[in-house]
């Protein structure tokens, strides 16, 4: 059993400071309100301000895409949408050292998975909170809670605009 967050959809259209609380309303991570008015970043930071993660939205790809920066500024995952596929599973997670993390589900109705190597490492859900237009986050034990919240934030910015 993991550790749950609330997060509020369409993050990158709030414009202000917010905190991403967890399941028992204790702050937890805020995204920084004023880089996020460049409309192209935002940062994640800690109860004690530290920059957690950093999302950049790459929009002159051929596929969009957003990178994951870590507090070093190192880009430590890619999220992007998959050239070809089949499923309705249309985007995945490329990590800066060569692996991948597959996401499984509706996107659009913010029901779905985030899997490595087989493994599930977050859950995203509506139906967790009863909290208007935002969802849940539900990290597994071990996994990297920063990277998963970012990677949701980061699909509800594509699902947004690419669907």
């Amino acid at each position: 059993m993991g550790r749950k967050f609330v997060v509020k959809e369409r993050l990158f259209a709030v414009g202000d400071d917010y905190w991403v609380e967890d399941e028992h309303g204790e702050k937890a991570f805020l995204v920084d309100g004023k880089v996020l008015r460049l409309r192209d970043t935002f940062e994640l930071r800690d109860t004690e301000g530290n920059t957690v993660a950093t999302i950049r939205e790459k929009v002159l790809t051929v596929r969009d895409a957003m990178k994951i920066e870590n507090a070093d500024g190192d880009v430590v995952a890619t999220v992007r949408k998959k050239l070809f596929t089949p499923f309705h599973d249309k985007y995945h997670v490329e990590l800066a050292d060569g692996g991948e993390y597959e996401v499984h589900g509706d996107l659009l109705d913010k029901e779905y998975t985030v899997k490595g190597d087989g493994h599930r490492l977050a859950e995203v859900s509506r139906k967790w909170f009863r909290i208007r237009d935002t969802y849940g986050v539900e990290v597994e034990d071990g996994a990297d809670v920063p990277l998963m919240i970012a990677i949701a934030v980061c699909l509800d910015r594509l699902v947004e605009h690419n669907d």
